[in-house]
C-alpha cells in the first residue's frame, strides 16, 4: 500500500501492513527487538488482533534484520530511530501509534518526544538502560568476533556496543514525551528486567499506564493472548479519540 519504503542510507525496509477500517485516522505501527523482525509469532498475533477489530497495522523489519535490506551488523538503536523516522514519512497524512519491542522500545522512546505524528506510544518489555542490558548480556563477547546469544546470524559488533553506550539510558527522554504511554513488562523476563519499565515510568507524564504480566518472560511466551488483549484495548480507547 505504502510502496517500497527505504532508509536515509537507501536500504529498503520490508514490512507488512494489515488493513483495517478505512476511516480510521491512526494506523499502529509495530518495531521488534534485537535479533528479531516483523515476523515475531506475538508481534503477527498482535497486528491480526487489530486488523480484525478495524485498526489497520504496519509492522517492519529494521535494517540488517529479517528481509530488509542493509547488514546486521551496523544495527544499532540509532540507526533503527533512522529507520523508523522513514517509515512514518512513508505514512504521510496518518497519526501514527508506535508499538515497540525491547530494544523497538527504547527506539520508540527516543523518537516520541520529537515526532509530531505520534498520537500513542506502546513499550513492550521496553529497554531503557541500553548500557547496563549490553554489559548484562554481552560482557563476555568480544565484538567482531562472537556473537549475540551464541547465535552466528547475530554477530556483536562494536556499533552496537559504542551506540549502546553512548545512548547509556533513554530514560531522560521520558519528560519529553507528552502523548498516551503504556508499558507492558512481565515479571519473569530475564533479558529486560522490570525494573526498566519501572524506572522509566517513574519519570513518565501522564497519561501513562504501566501493566505487569505475572509469569511472562521477555516475548510473552505463554501470555501472549493476554499482552494483546492489554494492547489491544488500550490502543481502540486511543483510536476512538483521534
Amino acid at each position: 500500500m505504502f510502496g517500497t519504503i527505504r532508509n536515509i542510507e537507501g536500504e529498503k525496509i520490508d514490512y507488512t501492513f494489515h488493513p483495517g477500517d478505512k476511516s480510521r485516522k491512526v494506523i499502529v505501527v509495530l518495531g521488534h527487538g534485537v535479533t528479531g523482525n516483523k515476523d515475531r509469532p506475538f508481534i503477527v498475533a498482535l497486528a491480526e488482533a487489530l486488523s480484525h477489530d478495524g485498526i489497520p497495522s504496519l509492522r517492519l523489519s529494521f535494517s540488517g534484520n529479517g528481509d530488509s535490506e542493509g547488514c546486521f551488523e551496523d544495527s544499532t538503536i540509532s540507526k533503527e530511530v533512522e529507520d523508523l523516522r522513514c517509515v512514518f514519512d512513508a505514512l504521510d497524512g496518518w497519526n501514527i501509534l508506535y508499538v515497540g519491542h525491547s530494544m523497538g522500545g527504547a527506539v520508540g522512546v527516543l523518537l516520541a518526544g520529537k515526532d509530531t505524528r505520534l498520537v500513542g506510544l506502546v513499550s513492550l518489555a521496553g529497554m531503557v538502560h541500553t548500557d547496563a542490558f549490553a554489559r548484562r548480556e554481552f560482557s563476555d563477547v568480544t565484538p567482531g568476533v562472537g556473537f549475540m546469544w551464541d547465535e552466528p546470524a547475530c554477530p556483536l559488533s562494536q556499533a552496537f556496543i559504542a551506540d549502546t553506550a553512548a545512548i547509556g539510558t533513554v530514560i531522560t527522554c521520558a519528560p519529553s514525551i507528552r502523548i498516551p504511554w503504556l508499558l507492558v513488562h512481565g515479571t519473569e523476563d530475564d533479558v529486560v528486567p522490570l525494573q526498566d519499565s519501572l524506572d522509566i515510568f517513574a519519570r513518565a507524564n501522564e497519561p501513562k499506564q504501566l501493566v505487569q504480566i505475572e509469569g511472562a518472560d521477555h516475548v510473552f511466551s505463554e501470555h501472549t493472548p493476554d499482552m494483546i488483549r492489554i494492547v489491544h484495548e488500550w490502543v481502540r480507547e486511543q483510536v476512538g479519540r483521534a
